[in-house]
């Protein structure tokens, strides 16, 4: 229930108004606790299933999977030389982390609205439509930064390591090494991509604009390079590079994201 002036009245009266009829029909309030409690337990019982379920999907095309990821890093191989393992479970147990992960993104979508199910409840009905937005907007995100990585960084990187194979030095990476490096190379790129992501719903609540963005390009080029050589896997400049390539062109574009859905100066976001 909000209060608000009431025109004809003096000073400091106030009239009760009605809630929002979205906001009513939440029940904000309504939940003991323990209540909330028992609703996130359930959620949270309904995301494992669903990732249980997502890895004996995947398990079942685990080689194709397995070969996918490894493709990169063998393309960039000598020629006659392999991945190798020491460990007696180490192929195995990568199997096992793979189709783990496989599982968590095929029931992704779902554990996506079992989140949303349990927010919901909480939020005005004009922070709901900005939810949905941000959740699909995260997803293609981490997806574009997953397939740069794949397709781009990643087999740039392992060339540039293979190129220093000689007849002396023989470049024979550790399976488990190779994928430590790939996954690590995927969560960075996947936090990368968010970069448009945040700057679209900061232009859309007016904090940044367009105008800030590119005057302030020349010191957001120098934290490039700062949080590339903080979040790189591997400290040599060329990983730092190929991470700090990315951003820079995602800056770019987030200029002209905000210029689109922003306010063009300062003054405007009033």
């Amino acid at each position: 229930m909000a209060l608000v002036p009431f025109p004809g009245t003096q000073s400091g009266a106030y009239k009760e108004l009605p809630p929002d009829e979205d906001d009513d029909l939440l029940g904000v309030g309504k939940m003991s606790f323990l209540e909330h409690l028992d609703e996130l337990r359930k959620r949270i019982v309904r995301s494992c299933l669903a990732v249980a379920v997502g890895i004996l999907v995947t398990f079942a095309y685990i080689n194709p999977i397995f070969n996918f990821i490894l493709a990169p890093t063998r393309k960039a191989l000598p020629p006659g030389v392999k991945l190798i393992y020491t460990q007696p479970g180490e192929a195995f147990s990568l199997y096992i982390t793979v189709a783990l992960i496989a599982g968590a993104v095929v029931a992704a979508p779902y554990i996506m609205y079992q989140v949303w199910m349990f927010i919901a409840p909480g939020l005005y009905s004009n922070e709901k439509r900005m939810a949905i937005p941000f959740v699909l907007f995260t997803t293609i995100g981490f997806v574009a930064g997953a397939l740069f990585n794949h397709y781009i960084s990643f087999p740039f990187m392992m060339a540039f390591f293979a190129s220093f194979n000689t007849p002396d030095l023989a470049f024979m990476p550790k399976l488990e090494d190779v994928f430590g490096l790939y996954t690590k190379m995927l969560i960075g790129m996947g936090l990368v991509f968010q970069m448009p992501t945040i700057v679209y719903f900061l232009a859309r609540i007016k904090l940044i604009t367009a105008r800030f963005l590119a005057k302030n390009f020349k010191y957001a080029f120098l934290i490039i390079f700062v949080v590339a050589a903080v979040i790189t896997p591997t400290g040599d400049m060329m990983t730092q590079a190929i991470f700090a390539a990315p951003m820079v062109g995602l800056y770019l574009l987030s200029i002209a994201i905000a210029w689109i859905v922003g306010p063009k100066r300062i003054g405007d976001a009033d």
